[in-house]
């Protein structure tokens, strides 16, 4: 299997996704900040319209079209579902489906943070596609953890020293004719040092994979079986053991079936293992790539046969960690240096 690097969308893409947020309608007042961000009074009845711009594991932030910035939180009686068409009502939706560059409308009431309470959540299934394209293509980070800015800020520091040393290692060398061969080999490792340093500090936004499972299930189901619970608490374990760590989720169906009860099948497969991952394990959804539903795509094995219809009924896992945290730090061998008298 064939693993691809996370790259960052287009400007073009992130573009297109923002002129999609239509403008925010409120039924009563707000304050709003010169910041260009809003305070929702407490209690305060309130609908608006716009486009997520930031999404934490509680809460999501919603840009109108004036620019002015809303803090929605989410509570677990919030109604997450899509705008219904003629005579019918819309899908229902887990809360992971709300992304950055999803237009939406929020109805709620202010709390006590100034922020706005979600009651209901509408969208349009078509924005949310075009949402999921592009969190897909984003760098699958929603926050920056804390200890990776620490590391990054001792790597710099680190690389300073290191730097320092060369010059010192230099002026020894001139100095001392008997060892400049020694000085040389230590000013070159030193070097190497700087280097292993510098290629670990870009290796921040690059993740790579450490661990693959996959879940099967039962034909037309998107219940987890007794073995799929065993892998799951497996790669749980191995993921909080891990350091800046994220898990990709992604589910698939057999060929049975339309293109359209597929994906949707699929979708719920991938809900199925997130949900047990947060309510078992206690995973952070910001340690949660978008899952995602490919419905028949992307299938293992033969779907004319039943063996490979079960293969392909399926959820993947990937256990992805920071190859900047995780690479060896570098390290210096001083070289012996001699005195004359």
């Amino acid at each position: 299997m064939v693993f691809t690097k996370f790259r960052l969308f287009s400007p073009a893409v992130l573009a297109t996704c923002l002129l999609i947020s239509s403008a925010s309608l409120a039924i009563a007042q707000d304050t709003t900040n010169p910041t260009g961000s809003r305070t929702v009074a407490s209690g305060q009845k309130m609908k608006i319209k716009g486009v997520v711009t930031r999404r934490d594991a509680d809460t999501f932030t919603v840009r109108d079209l004036n620019g002015v910035d809303t803090v929605v939180r989410l509570e677990n009686a919030t109604s997450v579902k899509s705008n219904g068409g003629f005579l019918r009502s819309g899908n229902n939706y887990a809360q992971t489906n709300i992304l950055r560059g999803l237009n939406l409308e929020v109805e709620g009431r202010g709390n006590a943070q100034g922020e706005l309470a979600a009651e209901k959540i509408r969208f349009n299934e078509s924005d949310l596609r075009v949402a999921r394209a592009v969190e897909s293509r984003a760098v699958p980070l929603e926050e920056r953890a804390s200890n990776t800015e620490t590391k990054l800020g001792q790597m710099e520091s680190n690389q300073q020293r290191l730097s320092g040393q060369l010059d010192e290692l230099a002026a020894v060398s001139n100095a001392a004719r008997g060892g400049a061969k020694a000085a040389q080999q230590t000013a070159d490792s030193a070097v190497a040092g700087v280097n292993a340093t510098n290629e670990r500090i870009s290796s921040l936004d690059d993740y790579e994979p450490q661990t693959v499972a996959a879940v099967n299930f039962r034909s037309g189901s998107s219940i987890l079986l007794p073995d799929s619970k065993t892998k799951l608490d497996d790669i749980a374990t191995k993921a909080l053991n891990a350091k800046g760590y994220v898990l990709e989720v992604t589910g698939y169906a057999d060929a049975n079936g339309s293109e359209e009860r597929n994906r949707v099948l699929s979708q719920r497969r991938a809900d199925a293992v997130i949900r047990y991952l947060v309510d078992n394990h206690n995973i952070p959804l910001r340690r949660i790539v978008t899952p995602y539903g490919y419905g028949e795509s992307h299938p293992v094995a033969d779907n004319t046969t039943r063996d490979g219809r079960a293969q392909n009924r399926r959820v993947e896992i990937r256990l992805l960690v920071n190859k900047g945290l995780t690479a060896p730090a570098p390290t210096m061998n001083p070289g012996s240096s001699g005195s004359g008298n």
